[in-house]
């Protein structure tokens, strides 16, 4: 495995949404601006065309435009994950082309989904996806929307044929396979947390990070989590899991990210909350549930939460 600076990917990395405009376009003047508010709230890094920002939706054009525009706008102040994935290799292969020349500091590549690939034809496209990069690439193992289950010998046959694989973002709840990973690579293997009910706990037992989707709305307190665990502060840490965890609960009223995007909207991050099919605006009950969550976080009043 290839030797990565001891901070870098590390911390809370934001998987920023994808607002679009009334016609369906994507709004890049708006992403510009959510990323430029994670930049201002501490957070640590980005991903760029995460689950949360709704890839399969958008074309492999405007997935390249949108990693050209969060690159513009960092100006390598925090690093920049591209997330290349497709379900498609021909996709995920010209992706990575892009992001590797466009200047990305990291690769994402969700494992291929729907197919349900064997584990041989895993290894034969992360090894195939590596070669064609020298940038530090990830898996993306989050089985709940993929329908693959990445078992720990398969994560050594690729690490042994890959030397830029370097680690995961984990949205399961195995936390099992987390630490077989990190007990058979070592602790400098990446592991990011990718559900966001397990950030405290699984970084405590060595995840590196997180990348939650609550840090669209929230990138403060996240950011501050992964800094209590850091350096030590479980007391901290722990206070700020409770704080966060209907949030994080939040989520899941609906599909990933309806209910971010309503709770982006709700507090002014979001201009407009509009959805590409078969995506869907959050029902009136779902946004009376999502008020009630803001309003105990304390990020809405209690008068906002009413219905005329």
């Amino acid at each position: 495995m290839i030797e990565l600076k001891p901070d870098f990917l590390r911390g809370s990395y934001p998987p920023v949404i994808t607002p679009f405009t009334a016609d369906g376009a994507v709004d890049y003047d708006a992403y510009a601006g959510l990323v430029e508010f994670q930049i201002r709230e501490g957070s640590h890094g980005i991903v760029v065309n995460g689950t949360t920002a709704e890839p399969s939706l958008l074309t492999v054009e405007e997935r390249q435009r949108l990693l050209e525009k969060a690159l513009e706008v960092v100006d390598k102040r925090i690093p920049v994950v591209a997330a290349t994935g497709s379900q498609s290799h021909a996709e995920t292969a010209a992706l990575t082309d892009h992001a590797t020349k466009a200047g990305a500091d990291a690769l994402l590549v969700v494992t291929p989904y729907y197919v349900r690939p064997p584990q041989r034809g895993l290894v034969a496209y992360f090894s195939d996806i590596g070669a064609r990069t020298d940038l530090p690439v990830m898996m993306y193992h989050i089985p709940g929307r993929a329908a693959v289950t990445v078992p720990i010998d398969t994560l050594e046959t690729i690490a042994a044929a890959t030397p830029n694989f370097v680690g995961m973002k984990h949205a399961a709840v195995d936390m099992g396979l987390m630490t077989e990973a990190i007990d058979s690579f070592g602790p400098d293997f990446r592991v990011f947390v990718g559900l966001e009910e397990l950030s405290f706990p699984m970084m405590a037992m060595g995840a590196c990070g997180m990348v939650n989707a609550v840090s669209n709305i929230a990138p403060g307190p996240i950011a501050q989590l992964f800094e209590a665990v850091n350096r030590g502060d479980l007391a901290e840490a722990r206070r700020l899991h409770y704080a966060l965890f209907d949030l994080n609960r939040a989520v899941f009223f609906d599909t990933n990210p309806i209910a971010i995007k309503y709770m982006a909207k709700k507090l002014g991050i979001l201009a407009e909350n509009h959805h590409r099919l078969p995506m869907m605006p959050a029902t009136p009950d779902v946004e009376r549930r999502l008020d009630a969550v803001l309003a105990k976080a304390g990020l809405i009043s209690q008068q906002e939460t009413e219905y005329a």
